[in-house]
This record gives structure tokens, C-alpha cells and sequence, in this order.
């Protein structure tokens, strides 16, 4: 019995195994077909995925490689998240036209605005390279080897795939290193903002909020793919037309109810299902809590100087979403992990699995020392976790002049090695006209590069203020000297402690005050006599160069210790499913699309405690706090709530549904996924997960875990009654089979039902 129990523990909750658990290669459905069937899919596996035909698979596209978005007309449209769109829409706002707080719409083609660096991919085909890469691997390479291997003979795959034609490709690994697959992707460049309400719809609720239900968040934006000649893929042009998509979504407004299928398409970005019970004590113990540090003092002064300006608040608005949304995942995620007892269920797997292991001498052989090799290896990063939490979120995700100084150096660097050569190539020319072809190749070259570095200022400049920058740097810096062993930190904070007496509060002012990088004028000037010595000497550029030095130096220092957990994780895995070959175990997402499927339903998420599956309008005013920023409600939407004429939009109880739940299987990246029905029309979208499982990135958890999704009515009542944007209304496909009925349509039916009663009698 005891052997029995352990087996169902490994089955039903370690790895991917139930209807709802798991993100599944479009490709590779087979083994979920008749399951999906079960719970209510109507389409067949070519209607999903298909290199042939139009499938769901072409509407579904990578949102600038951060989110998902899916096209729901057949001019291009695309539907994505509010946060998914929000870099788009602040870069675009001003204090005259601040679409933040109210909103955009286009009205017509010619109003949608252009979006540099914004793209979007769509899937071409994905193919099962194992072999190949296999084919190239063996059992007496290091990790370093198989590594540089894997990456030789993947390049060589995705170059024979994007041979004689304009896609990209790419071979991604699966199962920690023991399967491979190739995605061709076909990437458009011109994508424009159609779309957005204010974010006191699009952000209702603000951090109070975020990862919580019962949610009121009408999280949505749109923007439109454009297309060159031949439909074909184009940078930026105004001749460009909005691109006619090989499939698009229809919108169903027939709504959901308590045991609906659904199902998800997305690219999720990163899960951690394989940890280790060493890896889920590390994460309790030291990176999350130390994320979490560090945001705490970056948001804290973020908001300071957000508060005390209309310029900074826009300015920030999205490094602070961006900034915030994970510091509260961490400490959700640690809670959970507690709360949820993470750490027993790893370990019970992993004596499991030592148990299935000694009973066997080739399995000895073969997997004997994959358990100690996760132990020592994590044992070993206990010494180091933080100094890489802190060079990451302290050096390059926190104080932003370092590493823009670090990329302009390279910028101005070969500007002086251009000016540099000149020089040399003039004192050594013997004619006139050889020294005006010189001049000319060189001053050519120096124009291209000094118009590169007056572009980048400009698009960081624009939203950067120096002195909230300068705090930052103050308490970071000190942050990072005070918790971190100095043989682990950046040479110039050694230095700088030293030299300082460890103020790097004093330190940071003398760097704003000397760096040539701090606006675009100071930087003008070291044109008119540019000097090597003053890069070398410029503060800033020195503790770019040392904090990226410093994060390099970790891979070099520390690949003993990271590849032993590699080989460690890749030997679990492969164990583990040759241990249960009837589970059907799921590949932790890496940003590859995938499909994952479950049903509508509410949950308990405590003792006494019970939530709904849905949310309505009603909630959205109960919530309402005009003096509250996170509540705030526009007028025209309390009005039109108030109103209550939500026309076909409504459920059978007249409610106007917000956002609705269901248990399928996400992370960061599905963020903007479509929730689709089982006759494959949009019935929402997706945008975040439930508090109670914020520990589902390593630990899916059965019983709890939610999707939060904005209802499809919602998204479409938004745009056509509060936005009046009845062109976008007019394109869409919107689906009523079976459109149900209001409370006052039941009660009209029954008064008619009444004589026809009394005449049957």
C-alpha cells in the first residue's frame, strides 16, 4: 500500500498528468485528443495546429517576444493585454495626450499609431530535431562540451530551415536537455497601437489587485499587424496595409458557466516544475526575499519622485508596472510555497525516486548520482545566489545609468577608433586626393555612428529623470556593498567603498555630477573634442563596465557549479519519465507556443471560503474609490453601469460579466493568450494567475490554481459602448449561437405562457 500511495504522489502531484496540469506542444496533442474531447473540444488536432491550412495556431502570435496576442479580424487586428500593450501606449503619452490615463482609439486606419522595435511572430511550422542533436552527443562529453555542441549543430539546424527565405528559426531544448525541437517563426515589424482604455479600466485595481480574484480588470488592448507587398512581412512604411492573416479568432459573447472547457494558446515564458527540494528551500530562503529587498527600495523611491510629477509619473508608469508586478509574484510565491508545503512534496518524489533507482543495478548506473549531484550543487550555490540576485536587480535591472553607459561607451568608443584611424591613415597619405577619399570614408562612417548615439540618447533620455536615477544608485549601490561579500561584487564598488568610506550615497552624487552621460547636451560636448582617456575615466562608464564584467565573471566562476546541476536536473527528468511511462509529463515552458486546456470553475481557497467563477459590473462600483488611484472609476463607465443596459452583452441574469476563472495551466508570457472555447471562437483573454497558487511556476497545485481572464462581453462592451469605437466593432466576427436570456425576457415569456396554459386546460 505504502508503494502504492507514493506512486499516486508522483502521478497526481508532482508533474503534469491531469486534464488541466500541464503546456502541451500543438504538435504533439496526441495523447490529449481524446481527453480534450472529454470536456468539450469540438475541433480536431489539424484545426489546432496545421502547416497545410489555416489553424488556430495562425492566429495566435508572440507579442514582442513578451506576451501573447491573437488576431481577431481578418485586417490584422490584434487583441493583447492592457500591461502588454502599456510600454507601447506610455511612450506615446504626454501630459497633453495622456492616453494612460485617457485611453486611445483610432478611429480609422490612418490614426493607428507606428510602434518602433514592437513585432510580432507567428509560428510557421515546429519540427522533433532530437535525433539530430543527439546524433551529435555522447556520455563522455563535460557539460561545456555537450553545450557547445548542442549549439553548433542547432545553428547549423536553423540555418538549413531559414535557407532561401525570410523567416527565423530556432532550436529549443526540452525536458532539461533530453529532447530538442525546431520553431520557424515568420516575424512582422510594423505593428501599430489601434487601441486602449484608460488604465483605470485596463489597470483597475493596481497592485492591490494584482495576482488577486475576485478581479474587475478590464486588461486589454489593440494593435493591428501591417504588411508590405504580398502580404508579406515589412519595417515601417505608410504605404504598408493591415496584413490578411491565414485564420482569425471569431468572438463568441455566448459567455461561460461552471464546467466549460477551455483552452489557452500562448507563449509562456518560464517554469520551474523539475525543482528540486534543495532548489525550492533556496528559493524561500535567499533569491526570493532578496528580489523582493531590492524592489521594495526601488519602487518606494520610484513612486517618491512618481508622486511629485506628471512628467515622472508618465515617464516611469511602465518600469514601475514592469517592476512591481514581479516583486509581489516573489512574495506571493514564497508564501505559497510555505503555505502549500512545496518543499515535503519535492522531497517525497525524490525518495521516490531513490527508491526506484536502487532496485536496479543498470538504473544505479545510470541514475545513481543524479540526487547528489542537485545536493552539492545546491549547496554550492548557496554561496553565491545572492551576489547574482543583486548584480541582476541591483546593477542591471535597478539603477538604469550603468548599463546605458555601458552600451554608449562601445557607441563612442568606435567613434574615437574610427577618428583614431583617420589620423593614421592621413599622416601616411601621399596625395591630396588620397587624403579627401580618407576624409570622406571616415567622416562618413563617424556621421552614422554619432547619429546612433544621439538616437539611443534620445529614446533613454525621454523617459529618464537623473535625480530619482541618482537616489537609486545611492541606496542600491549600498545595498549591494553592504549584503554582498566584496570578493563577489563589481571591482569599482570595492573600490568606491574604499574610496568613500563606504557613503554610496556621496559616491552616487559624485558620479551625476562628473559623467558626461547624464543629458544629451553634456554628451554634445565630448564630440567637439572627443578623447579616449575621457571614456576611460568617465564614473558612469567605469561601473557599467565592471557590473557586466562582474555578471560574465559569474558564468565563468560558477559553470562547475551550474553544470553540475544541468546534468542533475537532465538525469531527474529522463528518470522520472522512464519511472511512470504512463504519465504523460509536460516540458517546463521556454517561450515555445503550447496549448493547455482545463475548465471554468470557482474554488476554495480556505476553510468557510468560497469563490465565484465569475465577476460583474456590480463589483467594479463596490470596489470604486475615486480618491484611491488603484479605484478610480471614469465617469462614463459609472454611468453605464448604473444604467444597467448592457444589451447583448448581458448573461441570462442581466449582469454584464467582467472577468471569469478556469483552471488551466499558465505563466508570465501567456499574459494576452486567448481562452477559447470548444468550437475555437475567443471567449477571453488571459492576464493573470490567483494568489493562492503563486507557487504553480514549480508546483502545480491541483485544487487551487486559476487563470484570471477579461470576459470577451467585457472587451467588447468597453469598446463599443464606452469607447463608441464602432469601426473596430465592425470588423470582428462576434458569434451568438445560443445568446441567453435576461431576467426580463424569462418573465415576458412566462405572462405569454399563461394563457396558452389556461386554453390547454
Amino acid at each position: 500500500m505504502k508503494k502504492i500511495l507514493s506512486f499516486l504522489l508522483i502521478s497526481a502531484l508532482s508533474l503534469p498528468a491531469m486534464a488541466n496540469e500541464g503546456m502541451w506542444l500543438p504538435m504533439l496533442l496526441g495523447r490529449n485528443m481524446e481527453d480534450m474531447k472529454a470536456h468539450g473540444l469540438q475541433l480536431s488536432a489539424e484545426d489546432i495546429y496545421s502547416i497545410n491550412n489555416g489553424s488556430l495556431k495562425d492566429a495566435i502570435v508572440s507579442f514582442g517576444g513578451f506576451c501573447t496576442g491573437e488576431i481577431i479580424s481578418d485586417q490584422g487586428l490584434i487583441l493583447t493585454n492592457h500591461h502588454c500593450g502599456f510600454d507601447a501606449i506610455q511612450t506615446h503619452s504626454t501630459p497633453k495626450n495622456n492616453y494612460l490615463n485617457d485611453g486611445f482609439w483610432a478611429r480609422e486606419l490612418s490614426e493607428e499609431i507606428p510602434n518602433e522595435g514592437l513585432f510580432v511572430r507567428f509560428l510557421v511550422r515546429m519540427e522533433d530535431v532530437t535525433d539530430l542533436v543527439l546524433d551529435e552527443l555522447n556520455d563522455q562529453m563535460s557539460e561545456e562540451e555537450r553545450a557547445k555542441a548542442i549549439a553548433a549543430v542547432s545553428k547549423q539546424i536553423a540555418d538549413d530551415a531559414t535557407k532561401d527565405n525570410a523567416y527565423e528559426a530556432n532550436v529549443k531544448s526540452f525536458y532539461h536537455g533530453n529532447e530538442f525541437y525546431l520553431f520557424v517563426y515568420e516575424k512582422y515589424n510594423d505593428v501599430r497601437l489601434v487601441g486602449a482604455p484608460p488604465s483605470s479600466i485596463g489597470k483597475f485595481g493596481g497592485d492591490t489587485d494584482n495576482w488577486m480574484w475576485p478581479r474587475h480588470t478590464g486588461d486589454f488592448s489593440l494593435f493591428r499587424v501591417y504588411a508590405g507587398p504580398n502580404n508579406q512581412p515589412a519595417n515601417y512604411a505608410e504605404e504598408n496595409v493591415p496584413l490578411k492573416p491565414k485564420h482569425h479568432l471569431p468572438i463568441s459573447i455566448n459567455g461561460v458557466k461552471e464546467g466549460d472547457f477551455t483552452m489557452v494558446m500562448g507563449y509562456p515564458g518560464s517554469t520551474d516544475r523539475y525543482l528540486s527540494s534543495h532548489g525550492v528551500e533556496q528559493a524561500i530562503s535567499t533569491y526570493n526575499p532578496t528580489v523582493v529587498k531590492i524592489r521594495d527600495k526601488k519602487l518606494a523611491i520610484m513612486k517618491k519622485y512618481m508622486d511629485q510629477s506628471d512628467v515622472t509619473r508618465i515617464q516611469y508608469a511602465s518600469k514601475y508596472a514592469q517592476t512591481a508586478n514581479y516583486w509581489k509574484y516573489f512574495i506571493g510565491q514564497t508564501e505559497q510555497l510555505k503555505g502549500n508545503k512545496v518543499f515535503g512534496a519535492k522531497k517525497a518524489i525524490e525518495d521516490e525516486f531513490a527508491a526506484w533507482v536502487s532496485q536496479s543495478p543498470e538504473r544505479k548506473a545510470k541514475y545513481g548520482e543524479t540526487l547528489n549531484l542537485l545536493k552539492e550543487g545546491y549547496a554550492e550555490k548557496d554561496d553565491y545566489v545572492a551576489s547574482k540576485v543583486f548584480v541582476m536587480e541591483a546593477g542591471i535591472r535597478g539603477v538604469e545609468l550603468p548599463l546605458f553607459a555601458f552600451r554608449m561607451n562601445r557607441l563612442l568608443r568606435a567613434y574615437v577608433d574610427a577618428a583614431e584611424k583617420m589620423e593614421e591613415e592621413l599622416d601616411e597619405a601621399e596625395t591630396d586626393s588620397a587624403e579627401e577619399a580618407i576624409t570622406s570614408q571616415y567622416q562618413m562612417r563617424m556621421e552614422q555612428i554619432k547619429g546612433a548615439v544621439f538616437g539611443y540618447a534620445a529614446e533613454f533620455y525621454k523617459d529618464y529623470n537623473a535625480n530619482l536615477d541618482q537616489e537609486l544608485m545611492g541606496a542600491l549601490f549600498q545595498m549591494y556593498y553592504n549584503q554582498v561579500p566584496q570578493n563577489q561584487q563589481p571591482e569599482f564598488m570595492v573600490e568606491a567603498g574604499d574610496d568613500y568610506k563606504g557613503d554610496f550615497g556621496e559616491y552616487a552624487e559624485e558620479v551625476f555630477e562628473e559623467t558626461m552621460l547624464i543629458d544629451s547636451a553634456s554628451l554634445a560636448e565630448f564630440f567637439e573634442d572627443p578623447e579616449r582617456d575621457d571614456l576611460e575615466e568617465d564614473p558612469a562608464i567605469i561601473a557599467g563596465n565592471s557590473i557586466i564584467k562582474r555578471y560574465r565573471g559569474n558564468a565563468d566562476a560558477y559553470k562547475e557549479t551550474e553544470a553540475k546541476l544541468e546534468k542533475g536536473y537532465r538525469l531527474l527528468t529522463a528518470g522520472l519519465r522512464e519511472m511512470n511511462p504512463d504519465v504523460n509529463y509536460s516540458a517546463d515552458a521556454n517561450s515555445t507556443m503550447r496549448l493547455t486546456y482545463g475548465t471554468v470553475g470557482s474554488y476554495e481557497p480556505k476553510d468557510g471560503v468560497h469563490y465565484n467563477y465569475y465577476t460583474t459590473a456590480e463589483g467594479i462600483l463596490q470596489k470604486m474609490d475615486n480618491d484611491d488611484p488603484e479605484f478610480v472609476v471614469p465617469e462614463r463607465l459609472e454611468m453605464l453601469i448604473k444604467k444597467g443596459n448592457y444589451g447583448r452583452y448581458a448573461n441570462e441574469k442581466g449582469e454584464l460579466p467582467v472577468c471569469f476563472i478556469h483552471n488551466t495551466d499558465i505563466t508570465g508570457g501567456n499574459s494576452g493568450s486567448p481562452v477559447i472555447n470548444g468550437r475555437g471562437e475567443l471567449i477571453g483573454t488571459a492576464f493573470d494567475g490567483n494568489w493562492e497558487a503563486m507557487s504553480g511556476d514549480i508546483f502545480f497545485e491541483e485544487e487551487l490554481q486559476r487563470t484570471i481572464s477579461v470576459d470577451a462581453r467585457y472587451i467588447l462592451f468597453v469598446i463599443e459602448q464606452y469607447a463608441m469605437a464602432y469601426n473596430l466593432i465592425k470588423e470582428l466576427d462576434i458569434v451568438d449561437n445560443d445568446p441567453p436570456k435576461t431576467a426580463k425576457q424569462k418573465a415576458a415569456e412566462k405572462q405569454e405562457e399563461k394563457p396558452q396554459e389556461v386554453m390547454a386546460e
